[in-house]
Formats: structure tokens, sequence, C-alpha cells
């Protein structure tokens, strides 16, 4: 048997070994790269590229029941797929329960998905303002005018920063899901309608012959001025339909990336990619949201290969069923349509992977 000293210092020294393995495994915050075209992690330097999924499976969406077990299950999938970002989108209703009221309930839900994605070593690019569900809008929030409603945009995001700014899990804050400038009372606040949701939402009702690059340049500014209260250096984005312009230039001057939405059609793949150009403004570019819906697998695989060097990181779509499972209803004759198309892109995002992320030389980045 060893002499106490000895069996002390050993027992030092591998508390010590591992406490440094345990900060060497922390998340390093997220930076854009001095030249400006990608990202890095901070302060290792290693080059980051966003590879991930829009994530709608936890209550977060919704104000419903979160089945921790199943985002459990659904991060490990994602890092298994070889995924590093999950897109969140943080609806309005749930986290505020008035124009300066935060609901206390739901930031400690997303206070544990952060320690979660933590744990599973998956960033989130944390999508705000969203009010998709037709059926749980806040009547408060909808009946405001322009004024009032920035003014709990601000809170509302006030808030978000200040539950978010300790964890290293965030990779940035998306401050609305696709807006457009302007519109009229008689049309509400929101469009782009499927099913029950709509994704989309106007920024103003109450001045329709506005400007909407002046729309969006001051808005945008309140917007990150709330976040920075709390939030001084992680990166700030915005969600962006697929219509480059003025409006969205005078958001994307004062935002860290760009974010365009891009959806290929059939045969098309060319148009896309000179829609993605015009997005260019000298800032990274992430296509924040894509997927076949419109076209072939084949299509979206050369509009992704098409789009490097363009794009610094994508973001597809994650199906509410595991791709476990989806695989499972194949080999058993029972996928149906949509569910065969979310395999589709599953095994795409698998198979390209290395090679989207893939440094210059051709070997995958270390993330």
């Amino acid at each position: 048997m060893k002499p106490a000293p000895y069996r002390c210092c050993v027992a030092t020294l591998a508390l010590l070994l591992a406490f440094a393995g345990a900060v060497s495994r922390a998340m390093e915050p997220v930076r854009v790269s001095e030249d400006g075209k990608g990202f890095v992690l901070k302060p290792s330097g290693k080059r980051f590229v966003p590879w991930g999924h829009n994530y709608a499976c936890n209550g977060l969406e919704h104000g419903g029941r979160i089945d921790w077990v199943r985002v459990a299950a659904d991060f490990d999938d994602l890092r298994g797929m070889g995924a590093n970002v999950a897109r969140i989108h943080l609806q309005v209703p749930h986290f505020m329960d008035g124009p300066d009221r935060a609901n206390p309930e739901a930031h400690a839900e997303l206070k544990r998905l952060l320690k979660l994605a933590e744990k599973k070593g998956v960033y989130l690019d944390v999508t705000g303002l969203a009010s998709y569900d037709v059926h749980r809008r806040a009547t408060w929030y909808d009946s405001l005018p322009d004024g009032e409603r920035w003014k709990a945009q601000e809170r509302f995001w006030e808030a978000i920063a200040n539950t978010c700014a300790k964890s290293p899990a965030v990779f940035c804050y998306d401050l609305a899901n696709e807006p457009t400038a302007t519109g009229k009372r008689p049309e509400g606040w929101y469009m782009g309608r499927m099913g029950d949701f709509e994704f989309c939402q106007r920024l103003t009702l109450d001045q329709p012959d506005r400007p909407g690059d002046d729309i969006f340049r001051e808005w945008t500014k309140r917007m990150i001025a709330s976040v920075r209260k709390h939030e001084k250096t992680r990166m700030i984005t915005l969600g962006m339909l697929p219509f480059p312009g003025p409006a969205y230039e005078a958001a994307g001057r004062q935002l860290d990336f760009i974010s365009p939405h891009l959806y290929p059609k059939s045969g098309k793949v060319a148009e896309e990619i000179a829609m993605l150009r015009r997005f260019d403004i000298g800032k990274p570019i992430v296509i924040e949201e894509t997927f076949p819906l419109s076209c072939g697998v084949e299509d979206e695989r050369g509009f992704l290969l098409q789009s490097r060097g363009i794009a610094a990181g994508w973001i597809g779509q994650y199906p509410s069923d595991r791709p476990g499972e989806l695989r499972e209803l194949k080999r058993a004759g029972r996928i149906n349509i949509g569910q065969s198309m979310y395999l589709g892109w599953i095994e795409l995002f698998e198979q390209l992977g290395p090679e989207m992320t893939a440094d210059i030389v051709g070997r995958p980045v270390r993330q």
C-alpha cells in the first residue's frame, strides 16, 4: 500500500486532470472569423461550420408539455448524423405573459434546454418573436399598435438574452423568422400560412407608407440593443425570405451574419445560387433553412455543393419522426410521402456532412 502523502498527491493530480479535461471539452463561443468569410471558435481559433437542422420537436414551439427524454434522444441523433447546430423557435405567447412580464416557467424550460444542449454538444440558433400557431396567439400582443408592439419585442429579447447569457451553447440569436416591413390592420400581423401555422410576420401595420429599409433599420437597431443589454459579444442574425433588397440589406448591415431561407426548385438550382449571391453584402452567410421541399434530393445536393464558397453554413429541417423510426417505416413498407421526403433529406445530410464541413485541403473540420 502506498504512503498516505503519495495517495494524496495522486488523487489531487487525478482531480486536476479531470478538471482540465472537462474544461477542454467545454463548448467555446462561436465568432465571425477575422477574414469575415466564416466562423471560428474562441479562444481556440478552430474553424466552425454550422451544419444542422431546424428543430421543432419540443414544447417551446407552442407552450405544450416537453418530453425531455425525446429531446435528449433527438440531440443524440443530431450529433450522430454530424449536426452541430439546432435552430429553435421561441414563441412570444409562451415566453411573455404581458407586454412587460416574462413567463418564469417558460424561461426555466429554456435554461433546462440550454443545459441539455451543453451536455450533448449541440449549439442553439435561438430564434425569437415567433407566434406561429394560429390557435395559440396572444390577444394582448396582437392588439398592440406598432410602437407598443416593438417595446414588447424589446422586452422579450432582453428577457431571452438574460436567460441565455451564461450558456456556451448559444450559437446566435435570430431576431425574427422571415419578417416583412409593412402591412395594413385588416391584413393582420401574420402571413405564410401552412395548415394551422403562419411562419412570417409584418413589423408594422400602422405605417404602410413608410419605406421598408427605414423600418428595418430602426427595428433591427432596437432589437440588437435589447439583446446587448445582457449579451455583449454573441452573434445576432435575422431569418430572411428569398427577397434580397434594400430592406433586408438595411438590417443586414447591423447583423453579424446573413441568414437567407432558400428552397431550390426542380431544375432551377442555378437560379437559386444566383439568388444566394444577391445576399452577399460582405458578411458570412448561413443558409438557415433549406430542404428538398420543391425539388428532389439530387437538386438539393447540387444546390448545397454549389453554394460552398458563397455560404459558410447550412441548416435544414429535422423530422418529427426520429431518423431510426423513418428507416424502420421504410423497411416495413409503411412510409408515407412526407416521411420519405424527410428520410431522403436525412440520408443526404449524413452523406454530405464530411464534404460540406471540410476545410480547404479537403479534410473534415474537427468540431
